[in-house]
């Protein structure tokens, strides 16, 4: 379980983070489930809509919501956003916040502006002893005009601060409304420790096994989603 705690001044102010599951973008709701494809002369194929693995990424976890609207015009991005002053606490009064170009000197990113925004987090996660958590990007968003950097942290023992969120922003030509509740980082609970690592050629019986299941995949539908995956995951967003 992830455990997110606020300030209790800002609770009533914040979008709170909610499970992946029951957050699906409603792109996805709305995709056909099947459309003709000019390229196998206008044959019908199905969609993304039927991956469940696709699917399954985005109901991955707990995502993070954007804490207020971010309007974008200009070049300049700003807020209307005035939430009460903790003297309490030693925390951000803005959601937004940037890192200068300079620091990401040496790495391959592709900058679309002159800096790094970076989302600024109000909720403390905690884990249980021996998990870390995995920030990423929301799994295949690529309609968001950012895309946050990942990263990984000891939350079980980093408990008391804040994870915020450096973001690339990818679509220099956005101009608008970020709107309040906009999933700003996807948050996977992973137990730490080194992943083991066997590798090795197929036995004769995993050969045999393997060209049984290619043979189903070509020939028939669903068989992953009716024989392999977990009953409890989500459907096919219908």
């Amino acid at each position: 379980m992830i455990r997110a705690r606020c300030h209790p001044k800002l609770r009533a102010l914040l979008p709170a983070p909610v499970p992946a599951a029951g957050a699906l973008p409603d792109w996805v709701k709305s995709m056909p489930s099947e459309v003709a494809a000019p390229t196998l002369g206008g044959a019908a194929v199905r969609t993304f809509k039927h991956c469940p693995p696709m699917i399954d990424a985005l109901a991955l976890g707990v995502l993070i919501p954007l804490a207020t609207d971010i309007t974008v015009a200009g070049g300049e991005m700003s807020w209307d956003w005035d939430p009460p002053i903790l003297d309490d606490a030693l925390i951000s009064r803005a959601p937004l916040g940037l890192h200068v170009p300079e620091q990401a000197t040496g790495a391959p990113l592709r900058l679309a502006t002159n800096a790094v925004v970076k989302f600024m987090n109000f909720w403390t996660l905690e884990v249980p002893e021996g998990w870390s958590l995995l920030f990423t990007h929301p799994l295949n968003r690529e309609d968001l005009p950012f895309r946050s950097l990942s990263g990984v942290v000891d939350c079980d023992h980093f408990r008391d601060g804040y994870v915020h969120f450096p973001a690339l922003w990818t679509d220099p030509a956005f101009e608008g409304v970020l709107p309040r509740g906009t999933p700003v980082a996807q948050v996977i609970a992973i137990p730490r420790g080194v992943q083991a690592l066997d590798v090795g050629h197929m036995t004769e019986d995993e050969v045999a096994r393997n060209r049984e299941m290619q043979r189903a995949l070509s020939e028939e539908r669903g068989v992953y989603r009716r024989n392999f995956r977990h009953s409890g995951k989500v459907g096919n967003a219908r």
